[in-house]
């Protein structure tokens, strides 16, 4: 079983993804689901650019678009990694918060503290101790 993600419009080499299946790729390619032209692969088992192997470990395998999709994610075709167009990536939680262009995940313009658990305050750019 595979996973893909439903683009319908991209615009400037980059779409919002709108819905995600698992299937067959032979059911995709019928056009049973649509157009098989707007599904784009994606892996379960990849997450910041890492392949990660049924026992949750690296396991060296093809990280596929950089990070398993979701709802809302935007697929970017203006990259292209080991022959494969395109990486998925998260909305935006912060306008103040930059892309990680090697792992696809977004990072705080501060690093987050690692002795409790904090919260991100945008109207300080400053990690806030959660009570």
């Amino acid at each position: 079983m595979s996973y893909f993600a439903n683009v319908l419009t991209i615009t400037n080499g980059k779409g919002i993804v709108n819905n995600v299946i698992a299937a067959e790729q032979d059911v995709i390619d019928s056009g049973a689901e649509g157009d098989p032209s707007l599904w784009w692969q994606t892996s379960y088992n990849t997450h910041g650019n890492v392949h990660y192997g049924q026992d949750g470990q690296p396991d060296g395998g093809v990280a596929l678009r950089a990070n398993y999709s979701g709802i809302g994610y935007t697929l970017d075709t203006t990259v292209v990694q080991d022959g494969v167009t395109g990486v998925f990536y998260a909305p935006q939680p912060y306008p103040s918060w930059i892309l990680n262009t090697q792992t696809y995940y977004w990072e705080a313009p501060v690093p987050m503290p690692t002795n409790g658990l904090y919260e991100w305050d945008e109207a300080t750019q400053t990690w806030i101790a959660v009570a």
